[in-house]
């Protein structure tokens, strides 16, 4: 037992030494009015999911689905998700698996092989991060939203002697930014050197595009297209839609790790997928009001160094770290729930409070917000 309690004190000395440099990490209770959550649409909450998932275990659908999609976790539900969501953004097949997180490291540990080049944006979301640890091909980092550092880092590797595949990776929509890549000139750079782009729109799915297809919608059905949509963030939901090529979905299924050996999701959480993707064609106020809110809370918050955007992520960079997270605890203290961000999850100098819009604010919230965020930087 002594030897066991030992074994931990490296880890208590590894937290000791992030709390000392104000780094330290707990969980806080979900508390005062939400401009921290994805759940922009509103939609986690909505009777019309619940009545859903009610009437899918009416219908027998189970809680839990038992094993993994390959042996016999494979449910009716999933397949018919999988159908209405390849109909739905237009793609030839897709494929929903536990989360985002694994979905991405699904993408970039199993589709590259070995020779082939992945250029990534410097900025892509960690998950990816952790797909590029295992992938097998070589990696190169381009500066942000820099269509230019792209082709540049093919060139290198091509006058290098690399004769493999090109494969982009890249955020449509940047989630600590609010920032959008520049889809057309990426899109253009993969036709020519015949690259394929993983594009994870994550935080456009939903908001943006025809019917809340995304940033990316235009492309969908490409050869050379290969789309990441969460079902946490907009959606209400959870789980993932990799959406792309029928054999890029063989190939996920046959090779893609996180895939082959996670327990499938719930076959009622696929059920209310299904119901949040109609809702995105039924309900399209969602998406007005969302936008109004944004526009409301540009007007309002900008004034005090809020990023105007243009999306529903408002970042204000304060820069110093302590002084981020005392403002956020202040906001929080005054009714916000606005969080916080500092290095690593972001770059150093550039710790900053993460204002996320949604239809679980009212103008009204908006305002207030504004008064105690001149209160909390005076």
């Amino acid at each position: 037992m002594i030897a066991a309690i030992d074994a931990w004190e490296a880890q208590r000395a590894d937290l000791e030494a992030l709390v000392a440099r104000g780094r330290g990490r707990q969980l806080i209770a979900r508390e005062g009015r939400d401009f921290s959550s994805n759940d922009y649409l509103g939609m986690a909450r909505a009777p019309r999911l619940a009545r859903a998932v009610e009437e899918a275990i009416a219908r027998g659908v189970p809680i839990g689905s038992g094993g993994s999609r390959l042996l016999r976790g494979n449910d009716p539900e999933h397949e018919a998700l999988e159908a209405e969501a390849a109909q739905f953004f237009g793609a030839e097949s897709a494929l929903y698996l536990s989360s985002g997180y694994a979905a991405n490291v699904a993408l970039l540990a199993s589709l590259p092989q070995r020779g082939d080049l992945i250029v990534y944006d410097a900025l892509i979301h960690a998950s990816m991060h952790e797909g590029l640890a295992l992938t097998r091909a070589v990696k190169a980092c381009a500066g942000h939203n820099d269509a230019g550092s792209f082709a540049d880092a093919i060139a290198a590797w091509r006058r290098a002697g690399g004769k493999g595949r090109v494969w982009l990776a890249f955020e449509s929509l940047y989630s600590m930014d609010g920032d959008r890549a520049p889809l057309a000139d990426l899109a253009e750079l993969a036709e020519q050197h015949e690259a394929i782009m993983l594009i994870d729109e994550a935080h456009a799915t939903g908001v943006f595009g025809p019917d809340g297809r995304g940033l990316a919608a235009a492309l969908d059905g490409r050869a050379d297209t290969v789309v990441l949509r969460t079902c946490g963030k907009a959606l209400g939901c959870e789980g993932a839609l990799v959406c792309g090529p029928a054999v890029m979905r063989d190939f996920l299924i046959n090779r893609a790790r996180p895939f082959i050996f996670s327990t499938a999701p719930s076959p009622l959480m696929a059920a209310a997928v299904r119901e949040a993707l109609r809702m995105l064609a039924d309900e399209p106020e969602r998406r007005t009001g969302l936008m109004a809110r944004v526009a409301h809370a540009e007007a309002a918050l900008a004034p005090y160094g809020a990023a105007v955007t243009g999306t529903q992520i408002m970042p204000l960079v304060l820069g110093d770290e302590a002084r981020t997270m005392a403002v956020a605890a202040h906001l929080q203290q005054a009714g916000f729930d606005v969080r916080g961000i500092r290095p690593p999850t972001v770059p150093a100098g550039t710790s900053r409070l993460r204002i996320s819009l949604t239809q679980n604010v009212m103008p009204e919230d908006i305002d207030a917000l504004a008064g105690a965020l001149a209160k909390a930087l005076a």
